[in-house]
């Protein structure tokens, strides 16, 4: 069965239901189909004979007795497992004698799975744009280790620094204390913090991970002359030497 969507002028390709998820039919037509398969009788299929159809066994079936809307439970379960589809749902009544479904519920059903077709189309369509995988966190930019470059704007040659400094975000004070103490002193010392002098896009690094450790001993042989971390304010600054140059 298709369907095609109203335009201005013109109209979207027909769209098949049959490998539509049993999710696309809402309340209304659920209810409405449990009103014309809840009812037992002698000749009609009924929803034990759907059950049957689609797999559910003997003490799951019982089980389903037990609800207040068997045919409501029976779609709920029977759309978690494979093969279940409107398509077949539709397959299924026409083979079980049920035409009389088909014709009250078809353009409710149809008109449920275009719904559900435009609302994938619409979430598909609203997706950020953004790189099918990530296959290595090793930044790979033009300045190798995504190094601000204060001292070389054009990027030549690579920034050094005197210190790299170790830290946790609640020592964010702290830090900012070291620069106030040791960047804007006489000690004119040059810090590489992390939230300062990383740039933006290059390298997001976890200490858990492989990609985190490397650019951190890269970032500290080869830009910094020292580390420090939170021991005092007074033995950090002890830890970092003033440059020879």
């Amino acid at each position: 069965m298709a369907s095609r969507v109203p335009g201005e002028g013109s109209a979207p390709p027909a769209v098949s239901m049959s490998s539509l998820p049993l999710a696309a039919l809402n309340v209304r037509v659920r209810r409405r189909l449990s009103l014309f398969l809840n009812v037992r009788t002698q000749v009609a299929a009924d929803w034990t004979v759907l059950a049957e159809e689609v797999g559910f066994d003997y003490l799951e079936i019982r089980q389903l007795e037990t609800r207040l809307d068997p045919t409501g439970c029976l779609l709920d379960a029977w759309q978690g497992r494979p093969g279940a589809s409107v398509g077949r749902l539709l397959e299924l009544l026409a083979k079980l004698g049920r035409e009389d479904v088909l014709v009250e519920l078809g353009p409710s059903i149809e008109e449920d799975c275009q719904k559900y077709i435009l609302k994938q189309q619409q979430e598909e369509s609203e997706k950020p744009l953004q790189v099918a995988r990530v296959d290595s966190s090793v930044p790979r930019t033009e300045e190798p280790f995504g190094i601000t470059t204060l001292d070389d704007p054009l990027g030549h040659t690579p920034e050094r620094f005197d210190a790299f400094i170790c830290y946790c975000p609640s020592d964010i004070q702290f830090v900012q204390e070291m620069i106030r103490q040791l960047e804007q002193t006489d000690y004119r010392l040059k810090l590489c913090v992390s939230d300062r002098d990383v740039l933006p896009g290059t390298c997001v690094w976890s200490i858990a991970s492989a990609a985190g450790w490397w650019w951190l001993s890269q970032m500290i042989t080869c830009r910094a002359k020292n580390v420090t971390s939170r021991p005092s304010l007074l033995s950090a600054s002890l830890q970092v030497y003033i440059r020879s140059d």
